[in-house]
């Protein structure tokens, strides 16, 4: 089996892309900002995606690198340094360590990233790769969720209440952790390369926001959810106002809000990975079920 060097190995999508390759038989290098417990499988390596010695160790030996880490909230300053910066250091340090494979998370956000700085940053990040001379493939997830994961935990707990707060109209696709998880490890194995791929749980056309909703109060055990979908207008300057009362436990944001305003976050059919590479395995009801259940064990709801 071969070596994974693995960036936001600490993070959500990360452990389950760890777990998920130790599972498989590979052998993990894992970078990290702080000191982690041992774990068999798992070589941790300290340092950044700013530190050219650290990733040079992460890739040294490597024979395939996931990039997972990058920047969700923060200013554009912040997207260009995790996202970008971090990207282009990566990809370097894996070059000049011989790996053969990259494997980069991008997001479905860089489709559009005149939308959002965010999306912007997704995009050029996908360039830096393009650019790296490496053997590559690409992801971009939609909404990613699961046991473990604290973005959509607002949702779920609205949901509980029996209202839920959403976007303008639109639709969205959604995909598993376990099943994206899946999916970077199946990538990680394949030679064929220099694709993009989109990914979701395989339902066609994806969820409009009020589906999501119900599903979500489906979940949480509330047989009547209503949707309350937000204007615009009241959107965006909810992302001012959520800064300003939460800080750094703020959830919706400008940038992120004008991200949400699009109608169309749904996984472009003929952009799924082929059958023979990967198909999903966790159907939404079910995989929100888990969610939910997960939140009710840490007391999160």
């Amino acid at each position: 089996m071969s070596v994974l060097a693995l960036t936001g190995a600490t993070g959500f999508v990360g452990k389950a892309t760890v777990d998920r390759a130790i599972a498989r038989g590979h052998t993990v290098r894992a970078l990290t900002r702080r000191k982690q417990p041992p774990r068999e499988g798992v070589t941790w390596v300290e340092g950044s995606l700013a530190r050219e010695d650290s990733l040079a160790r992460l890739a040294s030996g490597a024979d395939v690198v996931i990039h997972i880490a990058g920047v969700v909230n923060g200013s554009k300053l912040d997207f260009i340094h995790g996202n970008v910066d971090g990207t282009r250091n990566m990809a370097a340090a894996a070059a000049s360590m011989g790996v053969r494979r990259f494997v980069h998370v991008s997001s479905m956000a860089a489709r559009e990233p005149q939308l959002s700085n965010y999306g912007r940053s997704k995009e050029r990040s996908e360039a830096e790769v393009r650019k790296s001379g490496l053997d590559w493939t690409m992801v971009r997830p939609p909404g990613v969720y699961g046991p473990g994961d604290m973005e959509m935990r607002d949702v779920f707990r609205m949901a509980k209440l029996g209202v839920v707060i959403l976007p303008p109209p639109g639709r969205i696709s959604l995909i598993h952790v376990t099943d994206l998880a899946r999916l970077l490890v199946a990538m990680a194995e394949t030679d064929s390369g220099r694709d993009i791929y989109e990914c979701d749980d395989g339902v066609d056309g994806g969820y409009t926001h009020s589906q999501f909703a119900r599903l979500v109060g489906a979940a949480v055990g509330r047989r009547r959810v209503l949707p309350l979908p937000m204007p615009r207008a009241l959107l965006k300057f909810a992302g001012w106002a959520d800064p300003f009362f939460r800080d750094s436990f703020a959830k919706l944001t400008p940038d992120r809000a004008a991200y949400l305003c699009h109608r169309d976050w749904t996984c472009t059919p003929d952009r799924r990975p082929p059958s023979s590479l990967w198909a999903p395995r966790v159907a939404t009801p079910e995989g929100l079920a888990q969610t939910a259940a997960w939140y009710r064990a840490e007391g999160l709801l």
